[in-house]
């Protein structure tokens, strides 16, 4: 029987994907617009990101678009669930960027319809970031 591990609010739940690795599925309907998951995160600088370059935390960390480039911030480790959704080149959930007093906050928003037992997907921006030997599959 295959393992599935719940969140806390049994919305969501991992499993190991084939190709993949760990996966994060739907337990129940999202709907369009829906927050799926909110999480906090730690940002780093370029000096940081280049340590951090060189160890397994390369695939569990965030850049984003929506920040200027002369911003001192490289990269964002986020916890949670968020961290270990996989890539899709035709995502259903997309990650919002919130900066508040008390840090800054990644939403995952579903892009469409999400079915229980559906895997929940999206983007990554810095895939040529990755090292030649991970491979992405949709």
């Amino acid at each position: 029987m295959e393992e599935k591990v719940f969140d806390r609010s049994n919305a969501l739940y991992v499993r190991t994907v084939p190709r993949k690795g760990r996966g994060v599925f739907a337990n129940i309907t999202f709907k369009t617009g829906d927050v799926i998951d909110r999480a906090p995160t730690w940002g780093f600088d370029h000096a940081a990101a280049e340590l951090l370059d060189r160890t397994g935390v390369l695939e569990y960390y965030f850049v984003r678009q929506d920040r200027n480039q002369t911003e001192p911030l490289t990269g964002y480790v986020v916890f949670g669930l968020s961290s270990l959704m996989n890539h899709s080149s035709n995502p259903n959930a997309e990650r919002v960027w919130a900066d508040k007093e008390s840090g800054t906050w990644v939403s995952i928003v579903a892009l469409k319809d999400i079915a229980v037992d559906e895997e929940i997907t999206h983007r990554y921006i810095n895939v040529s970031d990755y090292p030649p030997s991970v491979k992405f599959f949709d």
